[in-house]
């Protein structure tokens, strides 16, 4: 998760609810096809991301990607270990920041 496109990509889908279009992930994270295509596959592979496609009205299927629960959980699991991460090194270089949290908690929804 931590390569920055891969990282782009699943913050942008985990903003979205019903996952986004191959179209629209590749415009929000500046991506090629190709590219995109890469990062998608290796995601899918470890069970971070799913893509499914449907026939859109003039015969080109639509492919929609969701981040899976089990990509979710390890995206939270992620920021709270980055989070940690940055505290420490806010309080070794005696910023204020090492004590206030980063991400505020959010609710459970299992």
């Amino acid at each position: 998760m931590h390569e920055p496109n891969r990282l782009a990509l699943i913050s942008a889908l985990a903003a979205a609810v019903d996952g986004l279009s191959f179209n629209d992930l590749k415009e929000a994270c500046d991506l090629t096809d190709g590219n995109l295509n890469r990062h998608l596959k290796a995601l899918e592979d470890d069970g971070i991301v799913a893509q499914y496609r449907d026939a859109a009205s003039g015969g080109r299927p639509r492919t929609t990607v969701t981040l899976t629960p089990t990509g979710r959980r390890r995206f939270v699991k992620y920021l709270e270990n980055l989070e940690e991460v940055l505290q420490q090194a806010a309080a070794a270089v005696g910023s204020p920041m090492s004590t206030a949290p980063l991400i505020a908690p959010r609710p459970n929804r299992a």
